[in-house]
């Protein structure tokens, strides 16, 4: 009989998490165990759909003359991008993000806070931290260039939470790197055959 080698300690679930977003250039906090300060700034509550990790790649297949399989694949795209959806539609940094401004030009005067989306909107790049913990594991994943290249619809009616759903895409930093992982996992037990 085969036995089936299972270990419950190395699943996941995404029972808690976070996001965090900085000005290019911000060191990671290099522990999903340690909290980010300034100038860190928290994007608030996320939505119960959580933290959505995205792979969006290409490949290339050389299949020779006289041949049906291919003895060769290049990737031609490798695309990492990141889904949340902000709950703090009030929360000052999580509106700079959605409408591309600056954090200080939404500063309220008399409570009144007053801007404009341009019809031009210029790259608005920034550095980003998200933390998925579920018991002893705890993943972090450090984008040192992200920028909100997609905005879902804003849905405002009082039956629904009003969100600003987002698509993160990671653009390659000066190493060449999209995303830095600092992950605290159980560790893997060695393989006896059972």
């Amino acid at each position: 009989m085969v036995n089936i080698t299972r270990a419950a300690d190395l699943t996941e679930v995404g029972a808690n998490g976070a996001g965090w977003t900085s000005a290019l250039g911000t060191a990671s906090p290099a522990d999903p165990l340690i909290q980010p300060l300034s100038p860190w700034e928290p994007l608030g509550a996320i939505s119960d759909d959580g933290l959505v990790q995205g792979f969006d790649e290409d490949s290339q297949e050389f299949t020779p003359w006289g041949f049906t399989s291919p003895i060769r694949t290049t990737i031609t795209k490798s695309l990492r991008t990141f889904k949340i959806t902000a709950w703090e539609t009030g929360r000052t940094t999580v509106r700079s993000l959605q409408y591309r401004i600056p954090v200080e030009d939404l500063a309220p005067v008399s409570g009144l806070t007053t801007f404009a989306e341009t019809a031009s909107p210029e790259p608005d790049r920034r550095a980003f931290w998200f933390i998925v913990l579920d018991g002893d594991t705890s993943l972090g994943f450090y984008v040192p260039e992200g920028e909100v290249s997609d905005r879902a619809d804003v849905t405002h009616k009082q039956d629904a939470m009003a969100g600003f759903e987002w698509t993160i895409t990671a653009y390659p930093d000066s190493s060449g790197n999209t995303v830095y992982h600092a992950d605290r996992v159980p560790p893997t037990a060695a393989y006896t055959g059972s």
